[in-house]
């Protein structure tokens, strides 16, 4: 505890980015955990529901239906009903950007907790290289003194083990998040197949001309 403590007294300039991060971190994960808990849906009760009115072919009732279900999943689905009433000929390209839109909101400050994985050791690097340079400053001034030696290097080593400690967690919940937007990408192309089994369907029932 007493080196901690001197290690905040003495290395805080160099301890304050790290800090920040920490905090960035915290935010960030409470953010995307809150955000993708609200827009958690079940996929698997959902596609049959949607199948059984697009069989129906109850656009209204499948636009109702995504409506209800609400989230992202339900957002997509909505694009997905709406694009295929308009234009089934090139529902696929103009689904994936609607796709690719909701992916965006799930991808949100993702960025941030990455980056952080990658500098955080970095910034506990130079905490510990800046207090090693002050303690060798501190040994020409005052001799050797081993008590001093310990304490300093204990001291710079804190900052090291700060930033590591900081980057762990941000790579562990950078994983986890990009995980669950993986999920996410995976809903959304089952519902682009369930709506292109239906685009297909329909283009293999329009007659065909035949030229003599």
């Amino acid at each position: 505890m007493e080196l901690l403590l001197h290690s905040i007294q003495l290395d805080w300039p160099v301890l304050l980015p790290i800090l920040i991060c920490s905090i960035l971190v915290v935010a960030v994960a409470v953010n995307r955990w809150a955000y993708y808990q609200k827009n958690k849906r079940d996929v698997v009760e959902f596609i049959p529901k949607l199948q059984k009115e697009l069989l129906k072919n109850n656009l209204n009732g499948a636009q109702n239906l995504a409506v209800s279900v609400g989230g992202v999943v339900g957002e997509v689905t909505e694009e997905a009903v709406r694009i295929f009433a308009e234009q089934k000929s090139g529902f696929s390209r103009s689904f994936d950007i609607a796709a690719n839109l909701a992916t965006r909101k799930l991808e949100h400050h993702l960025t941030i907790l990455g980056t952080i994985g990658g500098v955080a050791p970095f910034l506990g690097l130079f905490g510990t290289v800046v207090r090693i340079l002050y303690t060798f400053q501190d040994l020409a001034v005052q001799g050797n003194q081993s008590a001093a030696v310990a304490m300093g290097i204990g001291s710079a080593l804190i900052a090291t083990a700060f930033g590591l400690g900081v980057a762990i967690v941000a790579v562990i919940f950078y994983n986890s998040f990009q995980a669950i937007v993986k999920r996410y990408e995976d809903d959304f192309q089952l519902i682009k197949l369930l709506f292109l089994s239906f685009v297909d369907g329909e283009e293999a029932n329009k007659p065909q001309n035949v030229t003599m």
